[in-house]
């Protein structure tokens, strides 16, 4: 079954573009929603590296979620798309001076720290503002996660995060100095991920390490889990809502979190990445020795996860009923791994139809470049097109 597009309101377009359906997004939101009310003291923020379309952007503080910004320039994002400064957390192992700034000059709710250099960075910035921020350590779980090695970011051999070796002594230090306010830990251990275990096994550590703390007269006030919910990319159609229930329902049967305590989540690919296609047209059909292909004017500028991750997404041409047919679906770009696919089935191609690349709501867009001189794909909502 194809996804249902406004193939005439395509035709006005310009291709390469990113398509967004707003039901989804919004069906995907209500879903959070409805299964964050069923525990009081659970916060969403999103992951604005997922993607910072306004449209989208202004779609999801509609429904009241924080922001989890990694640069200066998501923060900017995130508050002129209305988003509240008080629900923006500040992640990333390389925060700028001006970032550290603009956060503070903002009274952001927390910088989630990665380093001792980076603490004492945030201190004697906020010192010159007679400012007091806001600190939440990321602490290294050396927990895998079960998906690519790229996106895996909880192992110790990861450049994120301080060992859980190091969280006493940064925790002290923090409380020795004056511009800064220890709130909370913070973790994050990959994305993509689809087996419930990994996020078992995070618990168990967030346990461990909160036993130890409180055994020191430590009193944390907020966890965060991180994000790393994956979706289902080979049905975007059948599964176009990523299994919330569950995801929240771990936590809660896993996690000893403390009646006082507030636990925060960063979903980003779970929220926006069924939502979105990449829409583009056959420029040729080439017949080569032993296949052929199917070549778009869409490549590895516009949707760069095929090429970076080997990542999978459904290829659909929603513009042909005519009988299936095997393609290399690859893109103009000159380069040998500007591939979409290979060996994919597609209803037969000709020159000028309409190939969606499912399940590209994330990492898609905001991963545009312009190499080859080539013009950012623009992005279009369902609202839009009616």
């Amino acid at each position: 079954m194809k996804g249902t597009f406004p193939i005439n309101k395509f035709r006005e377009l310009r291709t390469p573009f990113y398509y967004y359906d707003t039901k989804v997004l919004r069906d995907t939101l209500s879903h959070i929603r409805t299964e964050v009310a069923k525990y009081g003291n659970y916060s969403v923020h999103y992951a604005v590296k997922a993607n910072a379309n306004p449209k989208v952007l202004a779609i999801i503080r509609e429904n009241c979620l924080g922001a989890d910004c990694v640069s200066g320039g998501e923060i900017r994002a995130a508050i002129k798309a209305g988003f509240p400064t008080d629900k923006i957390v500040f992640a990333g192992v390389g925060k700028a001076d001006w970032e550290i700034n603009l956060g503070l000059d903002y009274d952001i709710f927390c910088f989630n720290v990665e380093s001792v250099p980076e603490l004492e960075i945030i201190n004697e910035l906020a010192a010159a503002k007679g400012k007091i921020a806001n600190v939440a350590f990321r602490i290294n779980p050396n927990v895998g996660a079960h998906t690519h090695a790229n996106i895996t970011t909880g192992l110790a051999e990861n450049k994120f995060g301080i060992s859980m070796q190091d969280m006493n002594h940064v925790i002290d230090m923090a409380h020795d100095m004056k511009n800064l306010r220890f709130i909370g830990l913070h973790f994050h251990i990959g994305s993509q991920i689809l087996d419930m275990g990994d996020f078992v096994a995070l618990c168990n550590r967030i346990n461990e390490l909160q036993d130890k703390l409180e055994a020191r007269h430590i009193r944390i006030e907020h966890v965060n889990v991180g994000g790393g919910l994956g979706i289902d990319y080979g049905h975007p159609n059948r599964q176009s809502i990523p299994d919330f229930k569950s995801y929240f329902e771990t936590y809660n049967s896993h996690l000893k979190l403390r009646p006082h305590q507030t636990l925060h989540f960063e979903l980003g690919r779970a929220v926006v990445g069924q939502c979105g296609s990449l829409i583009s047209q056959v420029l040729y059909v080439k017949q080569g020795t032993n296949k052929q292909f199917a070549i778009l004017d869409a490549g590895m500028t516009d949707l760069i996860r095929p090429a970076l991750y080997q990542a999978f997404h459904k290829i659909e041409n929603i513009t042909s009923d005519a009988p299936v047919q095997t393609y290399d679906v690859v893109g103009p770009i000159c380069e040998s791994s500007d591939v979409f696919g290979k060996a994919i089935d597609l209803n037969g191609v000709k020159r000028g139809d309409f190939i969606a690349l499912r399940s590209a709501g994330a990492y898609g867009e905001i991963m545009a470049s312009g190499y080859n001189c080539r013009e950012l794909p623009q992005g279009y909502t369902s609202d839009e097109l009616v």
